[in-house]
């Protein structure tokens, strides 16, 4: 899976990769991370969502909180579209989850998981909970200050500080192994709740 991030961008990559082709044949798969935080690149996404449902490949959208028009387009063009929302209770702190992902606490962080299920939360929402606590430390990985990195300085620094706990590449390596998790579950390569469980326990 290649992922194409809003702060990595370059022209013309969603154009590249409607026609790419892997070296062992089959499709190729293209993550494309909240292209709204890059005008050029949230333009060209719009400019090429029937060309990307119409392409030999498969292309995964992850986008914030959407206009009805902007809304209206994906579902026009996507396979399938799926939205989650935080929900509020006071049983259950979803944040408790990436804070135990931070802080390296896999035994907490599996005891966390099992009081999500319990509270009703579907394994797609936790691993966007997680996903974006990943994305939060690959940020602060790669800049220097919470605005080189687009985020709020509390955020930033904690997930600057978390970064001790962990070895040089092991955030990237644990961002891919989720993604990975995400789309064998929905392909049926593998039980997502089973999965997660298990990478939640061995990251893997």
């Amino acid at each position: 899976m290649t992922i194409l991030e809003a702060g990595d961008y370059l022209p013309g990559q969603i154009a590249d990769a409607l026609g790419a082709t892997s070296l062992f044949g089959g499709e190729e798969w293209f993550m494309v991370d909240t292209p709204s935080d890059n005008a050029d690149l949230a333009e060209e996404v719009k400019n090429n969502l029937g060309a990307m449902a119409e392409s030999p490949n498969t292309f995964i959208i992850l986008e914030g909180a959407l206009l009805a028009p902007a809304k209206k387009s994906y579902q026009k063009h996507a396979a399938t579209l799926e939205e989650f929302t935080a929900e509020k209770t006071e049983r259950f702190n979803t944040f408790a989850m990436a804070d135990a992902l931070a802080s390296k606490d896999r035994r907490q962080l599996w005891v966390l998981l099992q009081e999500a299920k319990l509270n009703g939360l579907a394994a797609e929402e936790i691993i966007g909970m997680l996903w974006w606590q990943l994305k939060a430390m690959r940020l602060a990985e790669q800049t220097k200050s919470a605005s080189e990195a687009g985020m709020k300085d509390f955020p930033y620094n904690k997930a600057k500080r978390s970064l001790s706990k962990f070895q040089p590449g092991e955030v990237a390596e644990l961002s891919y192994s989720l993604q990975t998790l995400y789309h064998d579950g929905h392909a049926g390569v593998r039980d997502i709740d089973l999965a997660l469980e298990a990478w939640v326990l061995g990251g893997k």
